[in-house]
């Protein structure tokens, strides 16, 4: 009996067991209830598109160029402001910039108001890459002039002529105006170009010029350099000699000035056409005698002419068979002229440097070809150039001697440290302030 009973409370155990381990089961299989995450939506901020010191993002930009025709006032009206309102802003412009100088073929941009009407709130003018002027008319009426932030960057070339100069930089990458600038600018009496040795070498200490950290605009100078032509070696370091004039020039080690007081030729990399000649007859005019009394040299139009001196322009003009031309006094001896420019650049009165551009050649004037006829005065007579003992350049005061040898001593020995295998940038410095990010790397 107690048997029976045992079993049956054994069974109620076991009935019991089985249910809890179903419900344990069972519960442990539930999914457990979803919660669903709300995302909430994230607005990100348009990211602002600075230019000309404008936020870009709070107007509707409009772009173009200066077209023939076009004026300050049409330009407007063709933007649908009245001419009542455009005569006021360029009353009021008119003390910072003159509408009138507006040239064809040079950018504008129009801010114009972001609603159906599209109204300009601001004209702004760029006479070249790094200039602008802004006229601003949104709530007052004010205009201004302004520059793009510009940066330099210091760099060191260096490089081994296997052929010529431009064939070794354009090699590694490097502006050809490194090449002009080194013949024409700091060796042009020291060293001829065009007759490099395979093996002659060089480094030079320059700088790049950058505008908005991103527009590269070529070389901005050279600082200092070392050529061995034939194994000799030539060093060569600007030095302002006088900071009333910015006149700057190149000195070797010694203080010595590198220069003639003439350039050998107005344009680079040209060639002479024609020479001075007094007995010159030509076939055209039946063999009659027709003295040449210039130097001709060929190049393709609006190639830089250069001044070959400092001087004062004394004309700058277009007259009968001379065409556009510009004429220089040196000194009290010495006088140079320009023929057959396509265009001027120099005007009567303005002091110039050598190597400063005076205007392009071109055709104007009696001419068969493009060319620059230069005209050389020694005491007011017209004579040969290639055939005139011509002075150095001003040599470097005492004054300034020990200040210059100063100066040089530690630009020689970052160029004596200079591998002829390495190109490195030394110092990029932004204009607009005086950070200078120091970087160094080799390739």
């Amino acid at each position: 009996m107690d048997r029976e009973r045992n079993t049956k409370l054994g069974n109620k155990y076991l009935i019991l067991l089985v249910v809890l381990v179903s419900c344990f089961i069972s519960c442990k299989d539930d999914p457990k209830p979803v919660v669903e995450e709300q995302q909430l939506a994230v607005i990100e901020k348009p990211k602002e598109i600075l230019e000309f010191g404008f936020n870009l993002n709070d107007y509707v930009v409009k772009r173009d160029t200066i077209k023939r025709g076009d004026t300050f006032g049409v330009i407007l009206d063709r933007n649908h402001i009245e001419y009542p309102k455009i005569y006021q802003i360029a009353e009021k412009a008119k003390d910072t910039f003159d509408i009138r100088r507006l040239q064809v073929g040079k950018p504008y941009t129009l801010l114009c108001s972001k609603d159906s009407l599209e109204l300009p709130k601001c004209f702004i003018y760029q006479p070249n890459q790094e200039e602008y002027v802004v006229i601003n008319f949104h709530d007052s009426i004010y205009a201004y002039n302004s520059r793009k932030p510009i940066k330099y960057v210091e760099k060191i070339a260096t490089g081994v002529i296997t052929s010529n100069i431009s064939e070794t930089l354009e090699e590694q990458g490097l502006s050809p105006r490194l090449a002009y600038k080194m013949a024409d600018e700091i060796y042009a009496w020291t060293i001829d170009f065009r007759r490099l040795q395979k093996g002659d070498r060089f480094k030079v200490l320059y700088s790049d010029k950058y505008i908005n950290d991103s527009i590269y605009t070529g070389v901005h100078n050279i600082k200092a350099a070392y050529f061995e032509h034939n194994k000799e070696p030539f060093y060569a370091f600007e030095f302002e000699t006088d900071s009333v004039k910015q006149i700057r020039d190149y000195f070797n080690e010694e203080a010595k000035n590198l220069r003639r007081a003439f350039l050998k030729a107005p344009v680079q990399f040209s060639r002479v056409s024609s020479r001075y000649n007094l007995k010159r007859r030509i076939a055209v005019y039946g063999f009659k005698l027709r003295p040449h009394r210039g130097t001709d040299f060929a190049a393709p139009i609006g190639t830089p002419i250069m001044a070959t001196a400092n001087g004062t322009v004394t004309k700058s003009e277009r007259r009968g068979g001379n065409g556009n031309y510009v004429k220089i006094r040196h000194n009290a001896t010495y006088e140079t002229q320009y023929l057959h420019m396509k265009k001027r650049k120099a005007k009567v009165g303005e002091f110039v440097k050598q190597g400063d551009v005076i205007g392009w050649v071109g055709m104007t004037g009696n001419t068969g070809g493009p060319h620059v006829c230069y005209r050389f005065w020694k005491n007011g007579k017209q004579v040969d150039p290639f055939k005139q003992k011509l002075p150095e350049a001003k040599p470097i005061s005492d004054s300034l001697k020990v200040k210059y040898l100063d100066f040089i001593k530690p630009i020689k020995n970052q160029l004596d440290s200079v591998s002829f295998k390495e190109n490195t940038i030394i110092k990029d410095t932004l204009s607009n302030n005086n950070n200078n990010n120091l970087i160094s790397f080799n390739h």
